[in-house]
């Protein structure tokens, strides 16, 4: 049903490369092949090479770079009067928005991008688009608003056989289901999805897949054993594709693993690390979750409780600024899982 997974962010003179490559030979590729385009002045060319840049750079955490490039090529798209790949411009700034947390602004690009899509006759960046929206309106934790639209774009994947983007569709609605307490429906749509990624040699959707699967066996099922191998798999490939942002949320669920079982001292060490490599690439939603995790392990290997208090209070206020809902409520359930009061938990 399904063929082989194809990276359609990589185009003109880049199709050759796989959504497996190594996003350092990514870079490399897309900035040899830039400079070509830009002597020849081919500007249809640089601007699709230049999308292949930014996203190499974001996709390694390089965000001034990849903020630089998405910008670049969109000038150069508009300059060359291709709205396909002003589309595909706008569609990497406004992921690159996402990750930096910038939500408003991710919405207005994303969607954007799917109106030009839509003109351009580019089906493909029209879905990537709405699926950006739709993945923006869930890391938001506005589930009811955006289900419909993950559902309708899984549907849309599955009658055109697209792995890659069936992989995603499956793996957000498996995390709407997971942080609204459905395991078992969260566990088989993540295990469907790990399962089309490998046949289709997915190994970034795959990857993530591993990550589900192996929450749900240590939050459910107490099974840190298992959920750790799983994220070992996964961790390998992200190492070997330099997913800088993948290989971080990756440590944070190691993180979340060992806390549930009791591990707090080995948690706090992996959450640290977390937090190191959300820093560098300036994600703070990654940050802010990393941090959560790490305040929590100082508190039960006994750290001054007014301290912790303080902690928890600046993250609230720092994912209320962001947007994020999910993100909140967990700061909720970890002031009770602590031991602080209804009234000590609203000193924000």
């Amino acid at each position: 049903m399904y063929g082989k997974a194809c990276a359609p962010e990589y185009q003109g003179a880049l199709t050759s490369l796989s959504v497996n490559s190594s996003l350092t030979d990514v870079l490399a590729a897309g900035t040899e092949q830039l400079r070509a385009a830009e002597r020849a002045g081919a500007r249809g060319e640089a601007a699709r090479s230049g999308l292949a840049v930014a996203e190499a750079h974001r996709r390694l955490g390089q965000v001034a770079d990849a903020d630089r490039a998405w910008k670049a090529s969109y000038r150069t798209a508009r300059d060359a009067g291709d709205t396909g790949a002003m589309a595909w411009a706008l569609w990497s700034g406004g992921t690159l928005a996402r990750q930096r947390g910038a939500l408003p602004l991710a919405w207005r690009l994303l969607r954007l991008a799917a109106d030009l899509g839509e003109r351009a006759g580019d089906v493909v960046v029209r879905g990537y688009s709405l699926a950006g929206m739709a993945e923006t309106g869930r890391i938001q934790g506005d589930y009811e608003a955006v289900t419909a639209l993950h559902e309708q774009l899984l549907a849309e994947a599955r009658r055109r056989g697209e792995a890659r983007h069936t992989v995603w569709a499956l793996e957000g609605i498996a995390q709407i289901h997971r942080n609204t307490g459905s395991y078992d429906t969260a566990y088989a749509m993540f295990e469907e999805a790990a399962e089309i990624a490998s046949r289709a040699d997915d190994r970034r959707g795959h990857a993530w897949a591993l990550r589900g699967l192996a929450d749900i066996l240590s939050a459910r099922d107490g099974d840190a054993d298992r959920a750790l191998e799983l994220l070992a798999r996964a961790e390998a490939d992200c190492v070997e594709m330099n997913l800088a942002g993948a290989l971080a949320y990756n440590h944070k669920m190691r993180g979340n693993v060992l806390y549930r079982t009791g591990r707090y001292e080995e948690a706090r060490d992996v959450y640290a690390r977390a937090l190191a490599e959300f820093e560098e690439m300036s994600e703070p939603r990654g940050r802010a979750l990393a941090r959560l995790g790490l305040v929590k392990s100082f508190a039960r290997l006994g750290r001054d409780r007014d301290e912790t208090r303080r902690d928890l209070d600046e993250l609230a206020r720092g994912l209320d600024g962001i947007g994020l809902r999910h993100g909140r409520e967990m700061v909720h359930r970890a002031y009770e899982e602590l031991g602080f009061s209804a009234a000590e938990g609203a000193r924000r």
